[in-house]
């Protein structure tokens, strides 16, 4: 068993020494996992096995959502969905002192439910609300904290989807995991409205009220952004009232925001090849990572490094809150280095024996945590993926004056994870009630 230990412990080192050298991570971990299986199996058998992988992957209906979703988030912002969730956020609650900011996150929110992406829904708020509330006199570093929290709610706020790459993974169910991530992203979008609350209070030059929209115009805001609203309720009450499967509405939901795109006069053919190719690339680069993770996966279970972990602690003698504490740290650390998803499939394998099988946690609990903890690697220094996002938007506010304008934020981040994380009950009554678990 030492022996095992020993080699996998050299395929991690040398799977972090390839993504050091900027090789992608799931070619990394494909070729880490491809030698590593063929020391214990042959060469021969080690290639029999990444093929069958790869048809696994390719046939995989869960990854087939994955792909679509990316479809209808392209599509969604063609059409402009998202810039019509914050002309509604903002008209609702603009005129309030960092009322533009509480928007953006309404925005973001409304373009989370459609999108399924993080780094897309930052990238497309960022457009949309900075210059917005650079025009209304917003501190820069406070209104790029807005948008990268923000952000981050693309992939707790269903569809998400890193929910579905967890569920691949994990072999859980992604509707359960998106009735887990509900209630979590609305206490999300709450507490970051009352961080900005506070905030704009101790320091009201941050984030100045705007003019009051008389109600006639707000209504006629509303009225404008019928579409996004439209998808949101077909794909919510289609989901979750048992008219479709996940599937289903991927496709129901990339159907209607095409037909909004291409009504919309902005599909045109440079647009839709442009939706397309951006979808292509980042669907293969998820089946890459998943086929990666698989025979990475295999290799670590022959080595049986993932039950000597788990042993090690067993007779250490923790407490399961402590190791919980331990791996919440570790995935803010993680997170604030590598991007979501591969902070999420290099650990996995360890990991998830641990919480679920050894501490006897709720997998589909311990999903959405995940996901929450990640969400704050993604704003955390030194990396933080949101922040370099939204000063590549830009390109005028400084990394420290983002960084700092996050604070708020990063705080109600920390409270939000402790809630969810100690009551349990938070991610799992709605799935509970539903009967997805």
């Amino acid at each position: 068993m030492s022996g095992g230990f020993t080699v996998a412990t050299i395929g991690l080192v040398a799977m972090f020494a390839l993504i050091g050298l900027h090789v992608p991570i799931g070619i990394a971990m494909l070729l880490v996992g491809g030698f590593g299986v063929s020391y214990f199996i042959g060469f021969d058998r080690m290639v029999s096995l990444v093929g069958a992988e790869t048809v696994t992957a390719i046939g995989s209906e869960s990854l087939a959502v994955i792909a679509i979703f990316l479809l209808m988030g392209s599509f969604a912002s063609v059409a402009g969905l998202s810039a019509d969730l914050f002309r509604v956020a903002s008209a609702m609650i603009g005129h309030r002192p960092g009322g533009l900011a509480a928007a953006t996150i309404g925005g973001c929110a409304g373009f989370g439910a459609i999108c399924g992406s993080s780094v897309a829904t930052t990238a497309t708020m960022a457009r949309i609300g900075i210059p917005e509330m650079t025009r209304r006199r917003y501190e820069p570093g406070f209104s790029a904290g807005a948008v990268a929290a923000g952000g981050t709610l693309g992939i707790l706020i269903p569809p998400s989807v890193i929910m579905v790459l967890y569920a691949v993974l994990t072999e859980n169910s992604p509707i359960a995991l998106f009735a887990a991530g509900f209630v979590p992203g609305l206490i999300a979008v709450a507490f970051y409205l009352v961080a900005i609350e506070i905030f704009v209070r101790m320091k009201p030059e941050i984030g100045p009220p705007g003019e009051r929209m008389p109600m006639r115009e707000r209504l006629r805001v509303l009225a404008g952004a019928w579409r996004a609203i439209f998808v949101i309720l077909a794909l919510g009450i289609g989901l979750y009232g048992g008219v479709f499967t996940v599937l289903e509405a991927a496709s129901v939901g990339a159907a209607l925001t095409f037909i909004f795109a291409l009504l919309s006069g902005r599909l045109t053919r440079r647009t839709f090849i442009g939706s397309l190719v951006e979808t292509a690339g980042n669907t293969c680069l998820i089946f890459v990572i998943v086929i990666g993770a698989n025979v990475f996966g295999r290799f670590l279970a022959f080595t049986r490094a993932p039950d000597v972990i788990v042993t090690a602690i067993e007779a250490a003698g923790f407490s399961p809150v402590v190791v919980i504490l331990l791996l919440l740290l570790l995935y803010i650390v993680l997170g604030s280095i590598f991007d979501t998803v591969a902070a999420m499939v290099i650990t996995l394998p360890f990991v998830y024996p641990l919480v679920v099988g050894s501490l006897g946690f709720d997998p589909i609990w311990w999903g959405v945590v995940m996901v929450m903890v990640m969400e704050i690697g993604m704003i955390t220094p030194p990396i933080g993926l949101n922040v370099f996002v939204i000063y590549g938007v830009t390109k005028t506010i400084p990394l420290r004056r983002i960084y700092a304008g996050l604070i708020p934020f990063f705080i109600a981040d920390l409270g939000r994870l402790a809630l969810v994380a100690s009551v349990p009950a938070i991610a799992l009554t709605l799935p509970r009630m539903l009967g997805y678990i």
